[in-house]
């Protein structure tokens, strides 16, 4: 069973998020912000196959937490979920696999995640890397 790690700021979100993609069949792990989110991933308090991370957040901005994201774990696949478009043109969050606006259908999301879980190519580390166009 494949985890993914949810970082949101917005509880209704987060719920609908883990409800939708437990409903998948993954292993849903949360954190409210950026912060929270890097603390559990530096302290490998948990091993995510992917993070789905929203940009705007009180604590724990989203790009910050992306470039944290990528000095822990360069393999680890992070597609940024925002509201706010125009940030895929602002060049620090090109390190993310995909980039995807919010929407209430969240048919895009859930194939991007199995695109990216389901589509392996190993790295020099024995981990699972994977590159997809979204």
């Amino acid at each position: 069973m494949s985890t993914v790690l949810i970082v949101e700021d917005n509880v209704n979100q987060r719920t609908l998020y883990t409800q939708e993609l437990e409903d998948e069949g993954y292993k849903v792990i949360t954190a409210s912000d950026g912060l929270e989110a890097t603390k559990l991933l530096a302290q490998k308090q948990v091993q995510p196959d992917i993070v789905i991370l929203d940009l705007y957040m009180p604590r724990g901005e989203g790009i910050e937490t992306l470039n944290q994201i990528v000095q822990l774990d360069r393999t680890l696949p992070v597609v940024i979920h925002t509201a706010y478009s125009n940030q895929k043109q602002n060049f620090l969050t090109w390190t993310a696999k995909a980039f995807l606006t919010k929407k209430s259908d969240l048919t895009e999301l859930k194939e991007t995640i199995k695109a990216l879980i389901r589509t392996p190519a190993l790295t020099t580390q024995g981990r699972m890397h994977n590159d997809v166009q979204v």
